[in-house]
């Protein structure tokens, strides 16, 4: 599992500089331990696997009084078989489990809404949210009928603060999470006096724990925008680094990039045709892009792209501010700054190109009707000027020049001999001279 649990303790009494007894340490057997659980953006199997462990290395015996996870989700981005494994993980830990919406202006949305309903007390700080749970996920037959009577109105509305109080979505109004703790059944308190006044603070002693930095990176990548973009920075890169004909920084980062992209989208609930239209729509501009020029397949292209864009995520969407990153960002890329590369690229064979005309090459590969050709020790893209394909090897004449891409045809065979056409074009330039 990717999931581990690592708690970092922290103790009131320890800060406040000593224990109930003396100077005896505080330790979870004396005073008793209440883990916090951060648990922060969609709950997907990372978070989920996450959660379950953590509650079950949560034993009484251990001197653990209870596990409070802290919520800020966006809603659940697992399927219903293993939501149900992490509600069943709550409501079955061998110590009371309750959730805690905070900070301020923290969300508790769609299916999370049904895991605070099973933990067995909840509270809200100000400026929190809580609702929108639509129809119940988890199982009727195991966990009941969940937001019933005025509590209802979370499966469509979302509520904050006492809003959710006193629609009976969450048990308390808790500012702070230590306020929390301080109500929740087998945590010790005393009352102390802190800046002037009196409060009760927890005697027990307080862990904190998150997901480890290596997993929040995976657990992060696994968010709509952070995956939308690394998908659209990577497609970008990787295309960028097959013009440049070499294996750089580019395209080792883009490489990354797709990869990442591509575990964060596994992840989420998505639609695949979308996925294939925002791939095929970076291949369709590569089209434009070897001629440099961008025309109706980079018009094409980015048409794909935008609405793979848009509903590449079933559920939940990228932002807009990503989208529009995403999507400017490419069609900047597509219409201006790979065109321009390639061009860039080819500067130097294109000087004086003009007297490309009438030269001979080889056919690198068929061109039927486009291909590659290699002229004056160069290789060009190039297609043929009319129907008779020219196959790998073959001898091909150089008739004109569009953009970046030769227009050629067999050396023998062709509708005009170049060889015979200037020799008319220095006859006729001798002539009007001759006349004047």
């Amino acid at each position: 599992m990717l999931a581990a649990t690592g708690l970092v303790s922290t103790s009131a009494s320890a800060q406040s500089g000593g224990s109930p007894e003396g100077d005896t340490p505080a330790t979870c057997e004396r005073v008793g331990c209440i883990d916090v659980v951060a648990v922060d953006g969609l709950i997907d199997s990372i978070e989920a696997d996450f959660i379950i462990d953590t509650l079950a290395s949560a034993r009484a015996a251990d001197g653990v009084v209870g596990v409070v996870l802290q919520f800020d989700s966006g809603g659940v981005a697992v399927d219903a078989e293993r939501i149900n494994q992490v509600a069943a993980a709550i409501a079955g830990a061998d110590v009371p489990v309750s959730v805690w919406i905070g900070p301020s202006g923290s969300s508790t949305l769609g299916g999370a809404v049904e895991l605070v309903q099973v933990a067995d007390s909840s509270g809200i700080s100000p400026g929190s949210r809580i609702g929108d749970a639509g129809a119940q996920v988890l199982d009727p037959a195991e966990f009941g009928e969940l937001l019933t009577g005025p509590a209802a109105v979370a499966r469509t509305q979302v509520l904050s603060g006492q809003a959710a109080v006193d629609a009976g979505v969450v048990d308390r109004f808790s500012p702070t999470v230590g306020d929390h703790i301080v109500n929740l059944d087998g945590v010790r308190t005393e009352t102390r006096t802190e800046d002037g006044q009196r409060r009760q603070v927890p005697i027990t002693i307080v862990r904190f724990s998150k997901l480890p930095l290596f997993v929040q990176l995976f657990h992060t990548v696994a968010s709509p925008s952070v995956a939308y973009l690394l998908l659209a920075i990577g497609l970008g890169l990787l295309l960028f680094e097959f013009f440049t004909a070499g294996v750089g920084v580019a395209g080792v980062v883009g490489a990354m990039c797709l990869v990442l992209g591509a575990y964060g989208t596994a992840e989420l609930p998505r639609n695949g045709w979308a996925l294939a239209a925002m791939v095929l729509g970076v291949l369709g501009c590569a089209i434009d892009v070897q001629t440099g020029i961008p025309r109706a397949w980079t018009v094409i292209g980015m048409s794909a792209f935008t609405v793979g864009s848009v509903f590449v995520f079933t559920e939940f969407r990228p932002t807009w501010i990503a989208l529009i990153v995403g999507i400017v960002g490419m069609a900047i890329v597509m219409f201006s700054g790979m065109p321009a590369m390639v061009r860039t690229r080819f500067a130097t064979p294109t000087i004086g190109r003009e007297q490309m005309v009438g030269e001979l090459g080889t056919a690198i590969e068929g061109v039927e009707p486009e291909g590659t050709v290699q002229v004056l020790g160069g290789l060009w893209r190039a297609r043929t000027n009319r129907a008779t394909p020219i196959p790998a090897g073959e001898p091909v004449r150089v008739v004109g020049i569009d953009g970046l891409v030769l227009e050629v045809e067999p050396e023998t065979g062709g509708a005009i001999d170049y060889r015979e056409m200037r020799t008319r074009r220095r006859a006729a330039a001798a002539d009007d001279g001759s006349t004047a």
